[in-house]
């Protein structure tokens, strides 16, 4: 989710399907179900923004960079913060509500933008300099990592070890550190192990016997819904211990197995 590029749209951050689906865990047919079976909820230019003609040809000129998977779409809905709670509320599942909490803090809510990215300046040719500074920039970021790959990988987990991350962010860095496996398939082997509760209204949460060796942190907070109404959410994160903690685990269960 990280990785998302920025896209604004009438003076807000805004999501197309695609990208809304991926961060859910979901399809584009199920956005669509969603929009289609609640459609008196969902009032355009508050939950959404449909482009057809020439507003999506000017769209697509001013955001060079957008997936080319909508470069040559008819038609595209761009779903604003609101549209994008009414989506998870539809799909009211874990990830989910977890991925809208991340989309709130770390997407729509971005407001001090220290510089301007190449693709939303106006001026073509202050844009194409732009762009080739950053170009330039990421072949060298690119060289310095491939040159320090090796030191990265033994050393991932401690270098993020001061910060608390998600489950998610956890199954990245055990990928990183060769140990393949997904964010669904870590969840199910942490519940199976003893480290996340099974079942209930726990479900997902760190066991005692976890939070007693200090892998996990439960971060609790109230989110003020578009409707007015007020959401408490539950998030478990990784503690820096426990991000050391599981890649070494898994790393020697691997070794094990080989």
């Amino acid at each position: 989710m990280s990785n998302l590029i920025p896209i604004e749209h009438k003076g807000q951050r805004i999501l197309p399907s695609t990208q809304l689906a991926d961060a859910y865990g979901t399809d584009n047919k199920h956005i669509s179900e969603n929009y289609i079976n609640n459609s008196a909820r969902y009032t355009e230019g508050k939950h959404f923004f449909k482009l057809m003609g020439e507003d999506l040809a000017r769209f697509k000129e001013g955001y060079t960079k957008i997936p080319d998977s909508l470069k040559f779409a008819s038609s595209l809905y761009l779903w604003t913060e609101k549209g994008a709670w009414l989506h998870a509320k539809s799909l009211n599942t874990d990830k989910a509500w977890e991925a809208y909490e991340m989309l709130v803090d770390e997407y729509y809510r971005i407001k001090d933008i220290q510089s301007k990215d190449s693709y939303m300046i106006d001026d073509p040719i202050a844009r194409a300099k732009a762009w080739i500074i950053e170009a330039e920039e990421r072949q060298s970021l690119t060289l310095q990592l491939e040159a320090q790959r090796p030191k990265v990988i033994f050393a991932e987990a401690l270098e993020v070890s001061n910060n608390t991350i998600l489950i998610g962010e956890l199954a990245k860095i055990l990928r990183q550190n060769g140990i393949e496996i997904g964010q669904n398939r870590l969840f199910e082997k942490l519940r199976k192990d003893g480290y996340l509760i099974k079942k209930g209204e726990n479900y997902n949460q760190p066991t005692q016997y976890s939070m007693e060796l200090g892998l996990f942190e439960i971060k609790k907070r109230t989110i003020n819904n578009p409707d007015g109404s007020v959401r408490a959410t539950t998030t478990t994160k990784v503690t820096g211990k426990g991000q050391i903690y599981f890649v070494n685990k898994l790393k020697d269960e691997r070794k094990a197995s080989a």
